[in-house]
């Protein structure tokens, strides 16, 4: 087991793996929608999970992602795709409480290596207080592994990516960067030290962002993933019908990652991402390099938040103690310009 490279036997890492936003709406469109009073969110809205109110007090909050090897290590790879499974709860403001496992595997995979895979993901199932209570595998060419996730939320307290108002703070709650970092990493571009940083980055929950999320006024919230932070956030600020004016010198941008990426070594889900959202954007002065790692994929990233304006500096006091990177990213305005997303230089 101590010879296998997982990311060599896939072609994509992680949320990079993702079908693009603009594909996969086209590949909805046509899906018929069955209405029920129930289904509070559903597959036709572009939000993070589908949410079920069973009771006035309980809704259920289903998600399901899996990816390819996003790390050489197995027991890593799994922690990190269930971290980022889990991840689509926390959104929604929900708590995770039963998981299933989701994985395919080549004939020829070592044993030792997929039980290391399913510890991993167990391991952080674990930390977030649910369950394993069964999965699916199959076999194929090329790893995979992920979890269906159900949580519960109160229907009256249910965070949407949608919902965002004039006046809003924007936070992030990890830095920018993963998507790249693990693209040079697989033709050894990127030193350990980042690397590592990198991993520790996408193995941690966002348990704490939403722990305190919860306790204040947030109109809305999304997690940063595979369509980057700029797909994202123009899913939030169409939906919202608001303007998201975005203080880029306040996003953490890993350092080595935004020195690779003006030396172009982007994933290809970049490219993907800009095509679906940069009609959404005015990037004003911004350098190339900077927007490249606002639409850089992100695996297993941070919360996006909308928090009332009221309420935004007690909640970032407590949520800089609570989570990786606290950023104070940006604020909402109202629809007026073309744009819907505006990036400034403050620095």
């Amino acid at each position: 087991m101590e010879d296998i490279k997982l990311t060599k036997l896939a072609n994509c890492a992680g949320c990079g793996a993702k079908v693009g936003a603009g594909v996969l709406s086209k590949l909805l469109e046509d899906l018929q929608v069955h209405n029920d009073p129930n289904l509070l969110v559903g597959f036709d809205k572009s939000d993070d999970a589908s949410v079920y109110k069973v009771s006035d007090d309980l809704a259920l909050v289903q998600t399901v992602d899996f990816f390819p090897p996003i790390a050489d290590d197995p027991f890593t790879f799994g922690a990190i795709a269930a971290t980022n499974a889990l991840s689509d709860v926390y959104a929604m403001g929900g708590e995770p409480k039963l998981a299933l496992n989701i994985m395919a595997v080549p004939k020829n995979m070592p044993q030792d290596a997929i039980h290391e895979i399913l510890k991993g993901g167990y391991s952080k199932v674990y930390e977030a207080g649910a369950l394993i209570t069964g999965g699916h595998s199959i076999l194929d060419e090329e790893p995979k592994y992920g979890l269906a996730v159900t949580g519960f939320v109160h229907p009256e307290k249910l965070i949407r990516n949608i919902g965002a108002k004039p006046g809003d703070v924007l936070f992030l709650t990890k830095p920018l960067g993963m998507g790249i970092i693990t693209t040079a990493a697989k033709v050894d571009m990127v030193s350990h030290k980042t690397y590592n940083y990198a991993l520790n980055l996408m193995m941690t929950l966002n348990k704490g962002a939403r722990d305190v999320m919860v306790k204040y006024r947030v109109h809305a919230c999304t997690d940063v993933t595979g369509f980057g932070f700029l797909g994202h956030a123009s899913e939030m600020a169409t939906g919202s019908n608001v303007e998201l004016h975005i203080d880029v010198d306040n996003i953490e941008l890993i350092d080595e990652a935004l020195k690779l990426a003006a030396l172009g070594i982007l994933p290809e889900g970049m490219y993907r991402n800009r095509d679906f959202a940069s009609k959404y954007v005015d990037h004003g002065d911004v350098i190339l390099s900077k927007q490249d790692m606002l639409y850089d994929p992100q695996t297993s990233g941070g919360l996006l938040i909308a928090v009332d304006k009221e309420d935004a500096d007690e909640f970032y006091l407590e949520l800089k103690s609570n989570v990786p990177c606290a950023q104070k990213v940006g604020v909402v305005k109202e629809k007026l310009g073309d744009s819907y997303i505006y990036l400034h230089n403050t620095k």
